[in-house]
């Protein structure tokens, strides 16, 4: 069985939410206990991304354990594990998360987790951590609405284009996420090579976004800046391909730049004090199943982290297929262990600087 609960939960107040742990303390097996019932809160990010986790991890995992069921909120928010943490209140029970976060926080936010069980041999490096394992690369290219440059030989063709507002007018779009290339794009379009990123300078990278400041909606979320592009708000866009898919499904006319593309993958983590780290931690596992694997990619356009599964994408899907043929250009996949030392640090810049 899958539930949902409403988006508020991540603002949730400490008493609120004492309470409600409380409430449901009934209804949740004991962590050293398998066979009773388990009700698991999934934290993801909405929308379609979301459902199709319910679709491609949730169910078939339910169907084969019965006892276990799932309750959906969005989303996910480091500082809220923190804050549930510090309060001995922790509600969540799988939350998606940057690996970098999760190994930052390793044995303080985040269960320390075993999967020493799990075949790693198709595995793309980097997709096991201690306190995460890995379920799709998001990659998160330049793209523009199509109509707002008809003309394609006047159309911007490089990362460096997106930060050109003299040549290239028209309002920016960009997510706030770290794992989405926020710091990364702006140093590629000052001249940085790609294999010169790490460690990232990140004065240079937020002096670049300053000179866009004015002219960029900074979404919160893939959810926000999808529906910006869906209504026209934004012109070009750094958004994530498992929002992309839809968009072009929904019949958006959107044109991708495959110039340097930034990618990242994405995970799950158990947020420490969890009542039930160890359903959770029988769980995780079968995220990188081939065949969940397949159905995610197949459902979003993300690129696999378990090389032996065997997808089957739409026509959309290969248009965002950042390992696929249609990336004519070049990849970066973010340095997680770079990240995990400095992730506390960077957030915290570039939430003073999005505040500033």
């Amino acid at each position: 069985m899958v539930t949902r609960t409403s988006r508020g939960l991540a603002t949730i107040s400490a008493i609120t939410a004492v309470a409600l742990l409380a409430a449901c303390g009934g209804e949740t097996a004991s962590a050293t206990d398998p066979d009773g019932p388990v009700k698991l809160t999934f934290v993801a990010y909405g929308g379609v991304g979301q459902e199709a986790m319910i679709q491609h991890y949730q169910k078939p995992y339910t169907a084969t354990n019965p006892n276990v069921t799932f309750v959906n909120s969005s989303p996910p928010d480091v500082a809220q594990v923190k804050a549930q943490v510090q309060s001995n209140s922790v509600l969540w029970d799988v939350v998606a998360v940057a690996p970098a976060a999760a190994t930052q926080n390793c044995g303080t936010l985040f269960e320390k987790l075993d999967f020493s069980a799990v075949d790693k041999k198709d595995l793309v490096e980097g997709t096991i951590g201690e306190c995460y394992i890995g379920n799709f690369i998001n990659a998160s290219p330049f793209a523009y609405r199509t109509e707002a440059f008809p003309d394609a030989s006047k159309a911007p063709k490089t990362i460096a284009d997106f930060f050109d507002i003299q040549k290239f007018p028209g309002r920016r779009g960009i997510l706030t996420n770290i794992q989405n290339g926020i710091l990364e794009y702006p140093l590629l379009a000052d001249g940085v090579a790609p294999k010169d990123l790490y460690p990232l300078d990140v004065d240079r990278s937020l002096k670049k976004l300053d000179s866009i400041r004015d002219v960029t909606t900074f979404a919160p979320n893939v959810g926000a800046l999808q529906q910006a592009v869906g209504s026209k708000q934004v012109d070009m866009f750094l958004l994530a391909d498992s929002r992309l898919v839809p968009l072009m499904d929904e019949g958006t006319d959107v044109t991708v730049v495959w110039d340097v593309t930034v990618a990242s993958i994405n995970a799950f983590a158990v947020p420490k004090g969890s009542a039930n780290v160890q359903a959770a931690q029988r769980f995780l596992p079968t995220v990188v199943s081939p065949e969940a694997v397949a159905g995610i990619s197949e459902a979003l356009g993300t690129a696999p982290v378990n090389l032996a599964a065997k997808s089957n994408l739409s026509q959309n899907a290969k248009k965002v297929e950042v390992y696929g043929p249609a990336n004519t250009g070049e990849t970066v996949l973010q340095d997680v262990g770079w990240y995990a030392t400095n992730f506390n640090e960077v957030t915290t810049k570039l939430t003073n600087w999005l505040a500033g």
